[in-house]
């Protein structure tokens, strides 16, 4: 502040995350539009929040404070799907746990309010965006109320909120007592007075969701079909008849030409000098010499949030922007040739499903993939193609990665195969990563995946494509365990599909129940919200260990699980010696496990156990497996 003659700021931002200065954390893009925009922006990264005076540094700023939890949600950051606490955080100097706290917008947002009881209070960041609303909380296994009420602030701006943030800065700089913004797209607000609000679909009141599982199913629904800009309504929750939560419609998507002036702000692309004692920010190595390409997602997954946060509509940056980041990073000292990334929630959406999108918005009861592609799908990759071949050709560059997700369906529907090539031949590693997610037809129809033989035919098009180009590369395709639907019969045909596959995963995604997914609600009510139909839960821990351990059943630690998961399953012909048995009996792996043990006892010199006399498994050699495939390369 000194150095630049500031006397004030006008609006501290106090943040979860360490203060790094790069287009991939929402901190860094909204204190940059912000600053473009004339204001003067100081940034508060992780307070003490246990002392007042951590956020007080700035003095009062003159507009107001901006509370973000970071670039995760702070229990998702905190705790894994089996609520244990995690030792790191990546977004942390040297990756410390423990420099936020838990529920960080409610905790931030009370201690601010404890010295400054009127100056304005601004949520953002995807902690705010997915609680705007009341919620279903897995941490703690209840139903809360909007994390505007929790928080004490005064209004959140939900989703991307490059457009709505400077609205309320310009309003609050023009003198609008911050009460009386409930008007701006793209926010959340309070109003105490029922006549005061306009154009809104009423939503059942938060004593009525909380009495009722069915009844929240049906409001949540309600919430999932108005999240267009274009065609999305105003909601109003009832807390009392007092005090409404009211949701404004979405804000508009940016331009092309508006996404390039946020991504061409005059950004550090690092870390604050300050953090390099400790060893720098974990998370910045994944994303520093990668390109973000677009944002927004028509794959419509039931278990994303990215409905609720960044909407169906694509938005994309054009050729020029991304190709001036891409020379800066090939200036960047570490920079070894490899542009780690080009894409986004989705590499291969580069433009809006169908034309219509940026006039009428998405359909409101329709998927543009599930379960088949829509007929009015505008499946081309050729822009991306082009944009690939752009980057390849920059002086420096020598590879060019694609690790965001590929949506296969989509490319599938791509009558034109040069996407297909282009990827095979210039940017996969040996190893390509794909969601397929499960194989089972009820839990795909309820993650809102395409049927399983959808993606056999795009392992079989990626097989015949990388043979005639003459590579051997390889699909790891993404499992996830435990999602709504999933009984242990359908873990079981997952296990048989990765026994087929000759693949153990080496880590598989067990169901998260986050804030606002579909997924999540049908977890809480057992309810799918789209149809009102049951849905089985495996919500018992000791279920899902053995839904998990299925998918890993080759291991040797996890034999109980599985003998007692395919118990249950009815499916004891998998327990034996045949080549579709997922594991033997009981005494054989007992007799294997002792074998093992002496044989590790010899190699380290501690028993006398003669080698030639030793009596060894079965089939000793190693079935050849995409890991070990990988491993070997």
């Amino acid at each position: 502040m000194i150095g630049r003659g500031w006397d004030s700021v006008d609006f501290a931002y106090v943040i979860g995350d360490a203060y790094v200065d790069h287009p991939s954390f929402g901190h860094a893009i909204i204190s940059r539009v912000l600053e473009s925009h004339g204001y003067r922006v100081g940034i508060i990264s992780q307070p003490d929040w246990k002392d007042p005076e951590s956020i007080q540094v700035f003095g009062e700023p003159r507009l107001g404070f901006l509370v973000s939890a970071g670039n995760m949600d702070s229990m998702v950051n905190h705790y894994s799907v089996s609520k244990k606490r995690r030792k790191t955080d990546a977004y942390t100097p040297g990756g410390e746990m423990g420099k936020r706290p838990d529920y960080a917008c409610v905790v931030y947002g009370n201690l601010i309010r404890q010295t400054y009881k009127k100056t304005p209070v601004i949520l953002g960041g995807i902690e705010a965006s997915l609680r705007r609303l009341a919620h279903y909380d897995y941490w703690s296994d209840r139903l809360k109320r909007s994390i505007l009420l929790d928080s004490g602030a005064d209004i959140i701006s939900y989703g991307m909120g490059e457009r709505s943030i400077v609205e309320i800065a310009d309003a609050l700089d023009a003198g609008i007592p911050v009460n009386e913004l409930t008007y701006i797209d793209g926010t959340v607000v309070k109003v105490k007075d029922r006549d005061r609000i306009c154009d809104a679909e009423f939503l059942p009141s938060y004593e009525e969701l909380k009495a009722d599982k069915k009844t929240y199913a049906r409001s949540f629904y309600t919430q999932y079909l108005n999240t267009d800009a274009f065609n999305g309504k105003r909601l109003a929750e009832p807390y009392s008849d007092h005090l409404y939560v009211v949701q404004n419609p979405p804000a508009k998507p940016l331009s092309v030409t508006e996404m390039d002036d946020v991504y061409d702000l005059p950004y550090t692309r690092t870390y604050h000098p300050s953090y390099e004692e400790k060893g720098g920010i974990p998370a910045i190595s994944e994303i520093r010499f990668s390109l973000i390409s677009n944002r927004g997602c028509f794959g419509g997954c039931s278990f994303c949030a990215l409905t609720f946060h960044q909407g169906r509509i694509v938005q994309v940056r054009s050729h020029d922007s991304l190709l001036r980041e891409a020379e800066l990073i090939t200036k960047e000292k570490d920079f070894k040739g490899y542009i780690h990334d080009v894409g986004g929630p989705t590499a291969n959406f580069r433009h809006p499903s169908c034309s219509k999108q940026l006039e009428h918005g998405v359909c409101k009861n329709r998927q543009c993939l599930f379960p088949k592609p829509c007929g009015n799908l505008d499946a081309d990759h050729s822009d991306y193609v082009s944009l690939l071949k752009k980057l390849r050709q920059i002086p420096g560059v020598k590879k060019v990665f694609i690790r965001s997700g590929i949506r296969f369906d989509y490319l599938l529907a791509d009558k034109k195969k040069d996407f297909l090539k282009e990827l095979c031949q210039y940017h996969v590693s040996g190893q390509l990563k794909v969601a397929p997610e499960h194989v089972a037809q009820p839990v795909l129809a309820l993650m809102g995946k395409p049927e399983h033989s959808v993606y056999e035919k795009f392992t079989a098009e990626f097989n015949k494509m990388n043979e005639k180009i003459g590579k051997k590369q390889y699909l790891v395709p993404y499992l996830m365990s435990s999602h709504p639907g999933s009984t242990l019969k359908e873990a079981v045909e997952l296990a048989e599909y990765c026994r087929d596959l000759g693949y153990m995963p080496e880590q598989v995604q067990d169901f998260y129940p986050t804030p606002s997914t579909l997924s999540t609600c049908m977890y809480y009510t057992g309810i799918d919200p789209r149809n009102g139909k049951a849905v089985y839960i495996p919500k018992n821990p000791h279920e899902k260990a053995m839904q998990r351990a299925l998918i890993q059943y080759r291991n040797p630690k996890l034999y109980d699980l599985v003998l007692e998961a395919l118990r249950r399953a009815g499916r004891m012909d998998l327990i034996g010696y045949g080549p579709k048995c997922l594991i033997r009996p009981k005494h054989s792996h007992e007799n294997r496990t002792t074998v093992s043990r002496r044989a590790n006892a010899r190699h380290t010199g501690k028993s006398g156990v003669n080698r030639k006399t030793a009596e060894m498994p079965r089939s000793h050699k190693k079935k050849k497996t995409i890991r070990n495939i990988h491993k070997k390369k």
